[in-house]
């Protein structure tokens, strides 16, 4: 397999006509350890956060999508892990497949109805700690106006200080599963599957 190796000063910035060079760090800044963790008041990092769905089609293939860009907060309470809270509003118009026509129809009242319901909502209810890198973490989903309770199993993924500003980083991985005509999108069940599966790769900065 070819690699393609980038060096280690690799950030250069033109201002003024001036090259500035940054050394970049030597390793990935963020890391597993638990005890980098700090708790606290922390954002959805948007630019690194994304809603990745999948569903059957007529059960020839397991398609996918993704909703990018979120925003919202995490309260982390790290000497009491089931007092944290999330709450994350996504922008349902950002949602994509790849195939134009799709995102379109996924837009109308058969299914999102994004002109009149233009962000769904997901806010806590409860965090029960699993282990020590996890978290069963259950929620009201708002998607179309319907509020229905939902759980997703979440994973540590890193933690650190961010070296472009400095600012601490957290990032978790998180999966789940819904119906869609739970929330007013039957069109096509069962031909097309009605489970969604979910993954959501979460970045907060604090």
């Amino acid at each position: 397999m070819k690699q393609f190796l980038i060096p280690a000063a690799a950030l250069i910035a033109l201002t003024g006509g001036t090259v500035l060079i940054a050394q970049a760090p030597m390793s990935a800044p963020g890391t597993k350890d638990v005890a980098k963790v700090t708790g606290g008041a922390y954002t959805v990092e948007p630019t690194h956060t994304q809603i990745v769905f999948a569903y059957d089609h007529m059960g020839f293939t397991n398609n996918m999508g993704v909703i990018a860009q979120p925003t919202g907060t995490l309260t982390l309470d790290k000497a009491n892990p089931a007092a944290s809270k999330v709450s994350i509003d996504i922008p349902v118009a950002n949602l994509k497949t790849g195939i134009p026509a799709l995102d379109e129809h996924l837009m109308k009242p058969d299914f999102f109805d994004a002109a009149k319901f233009p962000k769904a909502t997901f806010v806590s209810t409860s965090v029960k700690p699993d282990g020590k890198t996890g978290a069963e973490i259950t929620g009201n989903l708002t998607i179309k106006g319907i509020t229905k309770p939902v759980t997703l199993d979440a994973e540590f993924y890193g933690a650190g200080a961010n070296p472009m500003n400095k600012k601490e980083n957290i990032g978790f991985v998180a999966t789940g599963a819904i119906k869609r005509s739970d929330f007013g999108m039957a069109m096509a069940v069962p031909v097309v599957g009605d489970a969604v599966e979910l993954k959501i790769i979460a970045a907060f900065v604090k």
